[in-house]
């Protein structure tokens, strides 16, 4: 069967199903989470007396934002002596006009406990799916930023000692480039028309790794941007992918430091978001690298299915891609043709008996012709392990939209 006929038959057998649309139709004028990114860990070096500002791609349009900000992982208390939130132009650069303060229980400033987090006061700014939003705040003193590490696209601070430039226009204050996305969790957005959210729940082919820094070209940014081309726009797509991140956390097989399993983070990073109709969920091939059984990595993913179905959320299944470097990493996380045949005994599962409101079956998407067991050749990025950025682009265009709203 060639590559067009696969993709036919993998949309043929994703049912369309009536996920979503209660909620969608009663949840007007509702909050709907329209980006977020998960705390991972700590940041080696501490902030002094600067101000980051930090760079996020909403997905639903609004005409209000709330900003929630995460201390989980930080070492200390930290304190934000103002926050701000604008439109940004190009580069660190803001729509002036457009710069609105931030407040958290109508006062500007807020302190953050350690493993806390806190949400904003509305704030009234008219916001497009796949707009940038400009997020900035100033660290009162010094603290340790919990942090998600590798967020795909560029954000910015100040020199330590420079105080509050939140306000700042041009940007040109904002001297230090940076890939890491600290304490910043979350953006919550008000969106007149019936909205709901998608939860991608993932590891490394989720947050990006392989992609192209600044293009926004991962599989779930392609599935938001065919979501934004409608209207109205009816879903938010928001990630909550780590890399190296597993489902389960057993010991014996030594999940990685900086990625809490999937089952230990279910609650804060899908639960705690709004409006949220769907999660999908893509997990299993660390596991089986770091030596987990098929049965462990099948518990992970029931223990994940359950917990949201419980919610009322609809739970989307993904079949776990081909895998081929052998080199043995961190914990053993190498490859092999046991691992192989334990990850095609979890796709098996997958595909007909986990019961998943859909799949989606990416491992069709990427496989080689040649060897089903392995990425086809222009879809490995070069280590054996990711998607290339055409890749992702197949994976992302794959995805039967009318699976979220019943159509």
């Amino acid at each position: 069967m060639d590559r067009k006929a696969v993709r036919a038959a993998v949309l043929a057998v994703l049912c369309c199903v009536g996920a979503g649309d209660a909620l969608a139709q009663n949840n007007a004028g509702a909050w709907v989470t329209a980006w977020s990114t998960s705390q991972q860990g700590a940041a080696q070096a501490a902030v002094n007396n600067a101000t980051l500002r930090l760079i996020a791609r909403v997905t639903l349009p609004g005409d209000a934002v709330r900003i929630r900000l995460d201390n989980t992982f930080g070492k200390t208390p930290v304190t934000f002596s103002h926050v701000t939130v604008a439109p940004r132009v190009r580069g660190a650069e803001v729509a002036g006009e457009l710069l609105r303060p931030v407040s958290f229980g109508g006062r500007p400033m807020v302190t953050i406990a350690m493993g806390a987090s806190v949400e904003s006061d509305p704030v009234a700014l008219h916001v497009e799916a796949q707009q940038d939003l400009a997020v900035s705040f100033a660290v009162d003193g010094s603290a340790q930023a919990s942090q998600h590490n590798n967020a795909q696209v560029t954000s910015y601070s100040t020199d330590d000692g420079s105080g509050d430039q939140t306000a700042s226009v041009d940007g040109k204050v904002f001297t230090k480039n940076m890939v890491a996305m600290p304490w910043l969790k979350s953006i919550d957005v008000q969106d007149p028309a019936p909205a709901t959210a998608i939860v991608a729940l993932g590891d490394s082919i989720t947050d990006g790794t392989c992609s192209t820094l600044n293009a926004h070209d991962r599989w779930e940014d392609v599935l938001a941007e065919r979501f934004a081309l409608e209207n109205p726009v009816r879903h938010a797509v928001i990630n909550e992918g780590i890399g190296g991140n597993t489902a389960v956390n057993a010991p014996t097989f030594n999940p990685p430091v900086n990625s809490p399993a999937g089952v230990d983070r279910f609650d804060r990073d899908v639960l705690s978001h709004a409006g949220v109709s769907h999660l999908i969920v893509f997990l299993g091939t660390n596991d089986i690298a770091r030596g987990a059984t098929a049965d462990q990595v099948i518990g992970g993913l029931k223990d994940i299915l359950t917990r949201a179905r419980a919610k009322g959320i609809k739970v989307i299944g993904v079949t776990i891609v081909p895998r081929h470097n052998t080199n043995q990493g961190v914990g053993g996380a190498g490859w092999n043709d046991a691992k192989t045949k334990v990850r095609n005994q979890v796709n098996a599962w997958i595909r007909k008996e986990a019961g998943f409101d859909a799949v989606l079956d990416f491992d069709q998407i990427v496989r080689s012709r040649a060897n089903p067991d392995l990425f086809a050749p222009e879809y490995n990025c070069g280590d054996g392990v990711h998607p290339s950025p055409i890749g992702y682009f197949e994976i992302g265009k794959s995805i039967n939209l009318r699976l979220f709203d019943g159509r």
